[in-house]
């Protein structure tokens, strides 16, 4: 179908001239993208293979009558500091952004468990006195410039606009999160709330850089908080499909694109794809150098996931996770740490890291009343097809006993399953692409113009340019500015 100036429409498109610029694939960065160029004057087409807009943010109906799932993300820590997103009216368009009162948490053996409260001193305040200046002299100079620490990495080849604040945080972030742990704090508490942000990272928490994964997580929660769209993701999917047709654009969802010859023909074409699609479609048309970088282009673990219909809310053991947004599912530093090495070798691990989320303690209207939802995952080797549904059940009903008799309906996603629902999400890699420190500035190829193909007027700018994974926007912000420069 094709939209102009609204979500849904006729089954061709409507302005009858050829678009300026093609955009295949109406995700986040795709979505961006096209905004970008059609505020800029160019008449634009988004073509999507689904059949609806969103990619990773769009929500379903995946249990039973009146609860609300998102089938990806829920929590937008980097969309409420994306430039890329706060150009963009998007509370004019249906996003309101609901923040928990708790943005992550991590319950631990006994009644234990480490909150990480919006305000750095309560944060600190409930670790032991030792970890208590410690954990405010590692985070506090950051938050503090926490403006410019997203800015340089939201736009990863730029100088730096406060290079002592981003060597400050450059010498923590290169460690591994489990150097990091142990050299900084003395007490589990405080090392599992770095090492559950860290293992986001989708690496082992041996790896070099996994800390900076976890500090800057940790930042945004002290500043940004960990928010979620109230009624769901599709919102803000959404919102970004009415802007980009209130400036005139175009979009036809359910057109699956297997050639870029069956596109129409336009200066400049933007792919929302992960190389091992981008070579599906344009390979014979790119260089043999840059085609077999494309294919040495490296995807990082699955991930399963498991969506539940509550009839209350989850009955965690410790009162201070159930206000969480999120909750880090996994015990002490040693255990996760264990789990996703298990899991980049190739392993299942007996009681795997998980997170798990659950949006309707701050957005009541993704349940029926007096009911909630939930989801969690935890990570697989890439393709997997194992289900990990007992195990991702039993470490939540670790933490919080009686969890399964509040369980109405569940909904499962191998990573097959997650591959099928977005294509960009290669073996269940929801990052679009292993996220470790080499790939890090090398995304998809190494390039000082890294979301320009050497194919004239093609561009890429999905999770696998930089700056990666997340739902921010940037990759289609600075393909969509690339190609607005070469094509003045």
């Amino acid at each position: 179908m094709a939209t102009r100036g609204r979500p849904t429409g006729t089954t061709a498109p409507v302005s009858g001239h050829d678009p300026d610029a093609v955009v295949v694939g109406a995700g986040p960065n795709g979505l961006v993208a096209a905004i970008t160029l059609a505020r800029a004057g160019r008449r634009v087409l988004v073509v999507e293979a689904q059949r609806s807009v969103g990619g990773g943010t769009r929500t379903e109906p995946l249990t039973e009558p009146g609860f609300v799932h998102d089938v990806c993300s829920t929590v937008h820590a980097l969309g409420v500091v994306s430039p890329a997103f706060a150009a963009l009216p998007l509370g004019d368009h249906g996003v309101r952004w609901l923040q928990p009162e708790i943005p992550f948490a991590h319950p631990l053996e006994g009644s234990r468990a480490a909150i990480a409260h919006r305000d750095i001193a309560a944060t600190a305040a409930e670790l032991t006195p030792h970890d208590e200046r410690a954990y405010r002299r590692l985070y506090e100079p950051m938050v503090a410039h926490a403006d410019d620490i997203v800015a340089t990495l939201l736009d990863p080849l730029r100088v730096p606009r406060s290079p002592i604040v981003m060597a400050r945080f450059g010498r923590h972030a290169i460690r591994s999160a489990q150097t990091l742990a142990h050299a900084r704090f003395d007490d589990g508490a405080a090392q599992a709330l770095l090492a559950g942000c860290a293992a986001h990272a989708i690496q082992p928490l041996t790896a070099a850089a996994t800390a900076g994964y976890g500090v800057f997580m940790t930042v945004l929660a002290h500043t940004a908080g960990w928010p979620v769209a109230e009624g769901g993701s599709q919102r803000l999917a959404d919102a970004l499909a009415s802007i980009l047709c209130a400036h005139g654009g175009e979009i036809e969802t359910g057109r699956p694109v297997t050639d870029l010859g069956e596109l129409p023909g336009a200066a400049v074409t933007v792919l929302d794809l992960t190389p091992r699609q981008v070579l599906r479609l344009a390979g014979e048309r790119l260089p043999d150098r840059y085609r077999e970088a494309l294919g040495r282009y490296r995807y990082g673990p699955g991930v399963f996931k498991v969506d539940w219909a509550l009839t209350g809310p989850i009955p965690w053991r410790h009162p201070g996770v159930r206000g969480a947004g999120t909750v880090h599912v996994g015990g002490s530093l040693a255990e996760i740490a264990a789990a996703e090495a298990d899991v980049a070798a190739g392993r299942h691990p007996e009681r795997p890291y998980v997170i798990a989320v659950q949006p309707s303690v701050v957005d009541p209207s993704r349940a029926p009343a007096g009911r909630h939802v939930g989801w969690a995952y935890c990570h697989v080797p890439n393709g997997s097809t194992v289900d990990r549904t007992e195990a991702i059940e039993a470490q939540i009903e670790r933490f919080a006993p009686g969890f399964r008799d509040v369980v109405l309906a569940r909904h499962v996603m191998n990573t097959v399953a997650m591959e099928a629902h977005d294509e960009n999400h290669v073996g269940g890699d929801i990052n679009g692409g292993a996220g470790d420190l080499r790939q890090l500035f090398t995304r998809p190829v190494a390039s000082r113009r890294p979301w320009a193909t050497p194919r004239p007027g093609l561009y890429l700018c999905s999770s696998s340019t930089p700056p990666g994974g997340g739902v921010h926007g940037m990759g289609g912000l600075h393909a969509a500015r690339l190609a607005l420069r070469d094509h003045r």
